[in-house]
């Protein structure tokens, strides 16, 4: 059975004999795994892909993604990025400071621009190579940690409080660009799209309805109406928005190590499934075989329910190829 038919079994609800499925989030670890750079691994579609692959066929990860910075639909726009060796890719500017600035804002064509096109050939080069027997998970950044990255995080969330024309004038165009960004990725192969919105931990519930929700909702059913699954990751304690998320249609909830997996499964319901929730910072430090009981008490209590193992966020570059592989162990039964 192909990994794409053991996560469709899971998406409808069957068991998968055997195996919990296992999917963490690897960027730098993946890189400086296979011998690259970060700033390699972010600027390159073919690098990003290798290593993807290799960590998959060495971990037996069950999903691949094009997760890598959030900094692809910011370059876009118009802003200067940096690549380090080894570390994130660095925006040095921002683009917008004025409502003017935020009129002025073009939506760009994500086929034209080098770092949208090149995640739309990193989709295309992983259904080339994998010929769709293993999920591809493509990635957008959602409406909040968009603005914050063309805004910058503390002007935004000041903005939250005070100019309200200027926050829904911007999440708008940046719903926009989303949208046509997930489409390209699914045209190009991907079987998931996911949706980077991290910032939202750091607001209250109100907030996160009156400006996040309803754009959340609108990337949700547009990636729906283009037949594909949605994946949403905000990391941080998310409980306060369990609520508000449960009306979304999510297929994927990634949940970090604050998160109460029950609590969330009470109020998001069976139908969702959860990711999580490892605190990576423990995979990073603990033992393997700290590691390994870790997850396997995790993987027994979720059996039965709709769950795959992970992190509660990145696996950290650091981390032994040890103890990342004392989750896969743990998840076969």
């Amino acid at each position: 059975m192909t990994k794409t038919q053991l996560f469709n079994l899971l998406e409808a609800g069957h068991n998968v004999e055997g195996k919990t499925l296992f999917r963490p989030i690897l960027m730098h670890f993946a890189a400086r795994y296979s011998g690259k750079t970060y700033g390699q691994f972010a600027s390159d579609h073919k690098t990003l892909v290798a290593c993807n692959l290799r960590a998959m066929d060495h971990f037996d990860i069950d999903m691949v993604g094009l997760i890598s910075d959030p900094y692809r639909e910011t370059s876009a726009f118009g802003a200067k990025v940096t690549f380090p060796d080894e570390a994130v890719p660095v925006c040095k500017e921002i683009i917008v400071n004025t409502i003017d600035d935020v009129k002025n804002l073009v939506n760009p064509d994500v086929y034209k621009c080098d770092r949208t096109l090149d995640r739309i050939r990193g989709a295309e080069l992983f259904q080339k190579e994998l010929k769709g027997e293993v999920p591809v998970i493509g990635w957008v950044e959602g409406p909040l940690a968009e603005a914050c990255d063309l805004a910058g995080i503390s002007n935004m969330l000041m903005y939250l409080m005070t100019d309200p024309d200027f926050c829904h004038l911007l999440m708008d165009k940046c719903v926009v660009t989303a949208k046509e960004f997930a489409k390209a990725q699914i045209e190009a192969g991907c079987q998931i799209i996911g949706m980077g919105d991290a910032i939202c931990s750091q607001i209250d519930a109100n907030t996160y309805d009156t400006y996040v929700k309803n754009r959340h909702k609108e990337i949700i059913d547009h990636i729906h109406e283009c037949g594909r699954k949605v994946k949403l990751h905000i990391c941080g304690n998310i409980t306060h928005h369990l609520p508000s998320i449960s009306e979304l249609n999510v297929d994927i909830l990634d949940l970090d190590y604050q998160v109460d997996l029950d609590e969330a499964y009470d109020i998001i319901g069976p139908d969702v499934i959860r990711c999580g929730n490892i605190n990576p910072v423990l995979v990073e430090e603990r033992s393997e075989e700290e590691i390994y009981q870790a997850s396997k008490m995790l993987v027994d209590k979720e059996k039965g329910r709709k769950f795959i193992l992970s992190a509660g966020c990145e696996i950290t570059v650091n981390t032994k190829p040890e103890n990342l592989m004392a989750m896969r162990k743990a998840s076969i039964f």
